[in-house]
């Protein structure tokens, strides 16, 4: 099979996207069509449920560029990202949700901004986020200020997803073989030249987002734990900690026992018995997790696997 060669591949993870995929498709469509480029279009089926596959797979009958990638189960936002980048063959690569709220009219923008500035990387940067719940700003204020203390000032505030990369960042991204991956943190940290396009999120139109309270703090934590050492460091500040209070402590029972002013109660006990178990609990637990990465790690299993592959240059792939 040949390929010819692409100027652009547009990546869009969708999981449960009936309400919104054929309005989303036809926007990115007609956004991509005045460009006057050569491109692709790659749905990857995150395993949904509903009849995202079904909506798509209509659409590919008169639309040549689009293709759809199913995965055989939902395996996160993450893999479906790393699905569509492995699959997409374009000179330069975007990766944008199925809901609209980052607006495909941005992409001609990014690519405009790679050329004029000589970059790699072009990151779509919300300029406020008047649509999200004053809960999701607030979270978001406060995640993103945490990865800026715990991973450097290279993450950009209110940068996700939705960002433009070359090929020589795609296929660096793609010698990396770690399994929990935050792209909103890796990238930047591969140091790429960078510029940013500043636009305005829209609320969605259709749909609810995927993005549960369990699911942020899942990312909260694979962005802490994949990118820092620091809570390593807590357990041993708390170890530390611990014994410089129990050597207080040690200190004033054998001064009152050696002053005989004593005063044995259970309270005391009780009270460094809870707070002592406490810390190790705490420091176990830490530790444990990153055991359990390096148990992830060690087993090298695929972080998706396909389904099936359809796409306008031959027949179906199982």
């Amino acid at each position: 099979m040949i390929c010819r060669p692409l100027t652009l591949s547009v990546v869009v993870p969708a999981y449960n996207e009936e309400p919104i995929i054929l309005e989303s498709l036809g926007v990115l469509r007609s956004t991509l069509d005045e460009m006057s480029i050569s491109y692709e279009v790659l749905v990857v089926d995150d395993g949904s449920t509903d009849a995202t596959t079904h909506l798509v797979v209509s659409v590919m009958k008169s639309w040549t560029e689009l293709n759809i990638l199913e995965l055989q189960a939902n395996r996160g936002h993450m893999a479906a990202i790393t699905a569509g980048l492995e699959a997409s063959r374009g000179e330069w690569v975007v990766t944008i949700d199925a809901d609209l709220q980052d607006p495909p009219s941005v992409i001609p923008m990014m690519l405009e901004r790679a050329f004029q500035d000589n970059v790699e990387v072009v990151y779509g940067v919300r300029g406020h986020r008047a649509s999200d719940s004053w809960f999701k700003r607030k979270t978001a204020n406060i995640y993103y200020s945490l990865m800026a203390r715990l991973v450097g000032q290279q993450v950009l505030r209110n940068a996700a997803d939705f960002r433009l990369m070359s090929r020589l960042v795609v296929d660096q991204l793609g010698t990396y073989t770690e399994k929990n991956r935050v792209y909103r943190l890796l990238v930047p940290w591969m140091g790429f030249s960078f510029s940013t396009v500043t636009y305005t999120r829209e609320a969605r139109s259709a749909g609810t987002s995927h993005y549960s309270i369990r699911k942020m703090n899942r990312l909260a934590w694979d962005s802490v734990a994949s990118f820092s050492s620091t809570p390593l460091k807590i357990a041993t500040y708390l170890g530390i900690g611990s014994f410089a209070l129990f050597f207080i402590a040690l200190i004033y029972v054998l001064t009152g026992w050696i002053s005989g002013n004593t005063s044995p109660g259970w309270v005391s006990l009780m009270l460094s018995i809870v707070f002592f178990g406490s810390v190790q609990l705490i420091s176990i637990g830490l530790l444990g997790e990153y055991v359990a990465r390096i148990f992830i790690e060690l087993q090298d299993r695929p972080i998706y696997s396909i389904k099936k592959q359809n796409t306008h240059e031959g027949d179906s792939v199982r």
